[in-house]
């Protein structure tokens, strides 16, 4: 695992290109790490989260929720969002923009309190990354710690991505028409799953703090050279 220091180094040298011109950034390339942090969600994070699932097109949106939801049911759904009781947890980017989330929806009634149904959406800027798979293996460690045994996927048929996800994790599949059931069955929680859940959870916060001291320090020294650019016009035009 990479060490802390080397995280704040990497994140504060990938924060230089916030003082290049717009232009200029948008040629950069992005270059995937092989370990990607997940910070789990809380209610401070529901307009985080009402932002990411508006920036969904109508398609993506469509197929998250099975319909076309409009701007209001969108921020309806983060509202209601009970971070006390389901998991929430998503990917940020070193912009702090929530670019992929996960929702693991825990039964309420004690004949299916074993029962959990994930839900998951990615930016179409972040797709093609494996985002998807990576926050459904999060999902799965974090319902067995819970002591859940199923895992239920509800997609349409036409949401190909979720459900290839949903196969690759082994679950088993039923179309119905335009819609699809796909279940997981999880094995026990082990000592495995509760110290990558650990793991995990520590890695994810603290990137998530450097990407904010990091985008905070370089906010302060655009800031400053926009001052001290101000300055110097200034002397400049007191010398003409």
């Amino acid at each position: 695992m990479l060490s802390p220091h080397h995280w704040l180094r990497t994140t504060l040298l990938a924060g230089r290109h916030m003082l290049l011109p717009a232009g200029r950034r948008a040629h950069r390339g992005f270059a995937m790490n092989s370990i990607v942090p997940i910070r789990a969600l809380g209610a401070q994070h529901r307009e985080r989260v009402a932002n990411h699932l508006l920036a969904l097109t109508e398609r993506d949106r469509y197929l998250r929720f099975g319909y076309s939801a409009s701007d209001e049911q969108v921020r309806r759904y983060a509202e209601l969002l009970d971070f006390e009781r389901d998991e929430v947890f998503g990917i940020f980017n070193r912009r702090l923009q929530l670019i992929a989330m996960a929702h693991v929806a825990y039964a309420q009634s004690e004949d299916t309190q074993s029962c959990a149904e994930f839900g998951v959406s990615v930016l179409a800027s972040a797709r093609g990354r494996g985002y998807g798979g990576l926050l459904f293996d999060r999902a799965v460690t974090l319902a067995r710690n819970r002591g859940v045994s199923m895992m239920f996927i509800h997609a349409l048929t036409e949401n190909t991505a979720m459900l290839k996800i949903a196969r690759n994790a082994g679950a088993r599949v039923h179309q119905d028409g335009s819609e699809s059931q796909a279940y997981l069955q999880l094995p026990p929680a082990g000592l495995d799953t509760r110290m990558s859940k650990i793991v995990a959870e520590h890695f994810g916060e603290v990137d998530y703090q450097l990407k904010k001291q990091a985008r905070q320090f370089w906010s302060l020294l655009a800031d400053m050279q926009e001052i001290r650019q101000g300055v110097q016009d200034g002397r400049h035009q007191a010398a003409e």
